[in-house]
């Protein structure tokens, strides 16, 4: 695992929308927040354009992230969800990722990014916040950011929530996972390699203003007859509305079904808390003690 430096108080973030079309008024306030707790803030010059209506350009998009790895000033680049991150895999400077690492922090449908840049280069990213939080964020929220991004060396996940046990058991492995839909998309995709050496735990997390109980069981139903799910020793699942028994069934019979533990909690997802996951990173997650513990 290649180290990143950790962001320093007066340190550039630049924020790019590989997603969708930002709105300056918003992401002005955002920029403010982020200003607030110590930082400075550079945009992508694309982040307003919408070429294709609903976005900017493959092209427009990927210079946006390819000019913000390049720009030495920049320490971590950040963006948020919406549709189409994954048109920019093929054009993402790799290579210039591992000669000059960065901090990568996204979530939803950033998932895609984040877990290719893993795969690709070995370097962890990091999943579970968007600008959007920055307006007005929670105190567990900017916990979260100062204590991964900021101080490092985080051992214990800190949970702002009640956690479920579904399924019994202790197992440890390399965390990857991200919002549900986009990384089942990732199964099978040639930017996301995953090792065929190495254990992973997942961690998930869908929300019911996208997709409902149906789409959660078969996605889930994807990813258990993947190959990828020969190497996956357990699973924690975040916020899905108000975690309806249904889904605790869902959940229960796909860890019995594969013999791993299963966890659900509310502390990262689509929902109030915003917990951040480094993707790479070596985890422990025991679901009888609820807790996750990184390596």
């Amino acid at each position: 695992m290649q180290p990143v430096n950790l962001l320093k108080y007066g340190d550039v973030i630049g924020i790019i929308s590989p997603s969708w079309v930002a709105n300056r008024n918003d992401y002005e306030k955002y920029a403010k927040g982020i200003e607030s707790l110590g930082f400075r803030v550079k945009f992508g010059r694309n982040i307003y354009k919408d070429t294709y209506r609903y976005t900017a350009s493959t092209e427009e998009r990927a210079d946006d992230l390819n000019g913000m790895i390049y720009d030495d000033d920049i320490k971590m680049v950040f963006f948020g969800g919406g549709y189409g991150s994954v048109d920019l895999l093929p054009h993402i400077d790799y290579n210039k990722i591992k000669e000059n690492p960065k901090l990568f922090l996204s979530y939803s449908d950033g998932t895609s990014i984040l877990n290719a840049i893993y795969a690709q280069t070995g370097i962890m990213t990091y999943y579970g916040q968007t600008p959007g939080l920055f307006d007005k964020i929670s105190e567990y929220d900017r916990k979260q950011f100062i204590s991964h991004l900021v101080n490092g060396n985080v051992t214990d996940f800190i949970s702002n929530s009640d956690w479920y046990t579904i399924t019994e058991g202790c197992c440890e492995g390399t965390l990857v996972g991200g919002y549900l839909l986009n990384f089942v998309l990732t199964l099978g995709n040639s930017y996301f390699p995953y090792q065929t050496d190495r254990k992973y735990i997942l961690f998930i997390e869908e929300s019911d203003q996208f997709q409902s109980l149906q789409n959660v069981n078969m996605f889930l139903t994807c990813i258990g007859q993947s190959r990828l799910m020969e190497q996956v020793t357990g699973l924690l699942f975040g916020h899905y509305s108000d975690a309806p028994s249904l889904l605790f069934e869902i959940l229960e019979r796909f860890g019995e079904k594969y013999c791993i533990p299963v966890a659900y909690c509310d502390d990262f997802g689509h929902g109030s808390n915003h917990a951040i996951f480094p993707v790479g990173r070596g985890a422990v997650l025991d679901t009888k003690k609820k807790k996750l513990f990184f390596q």
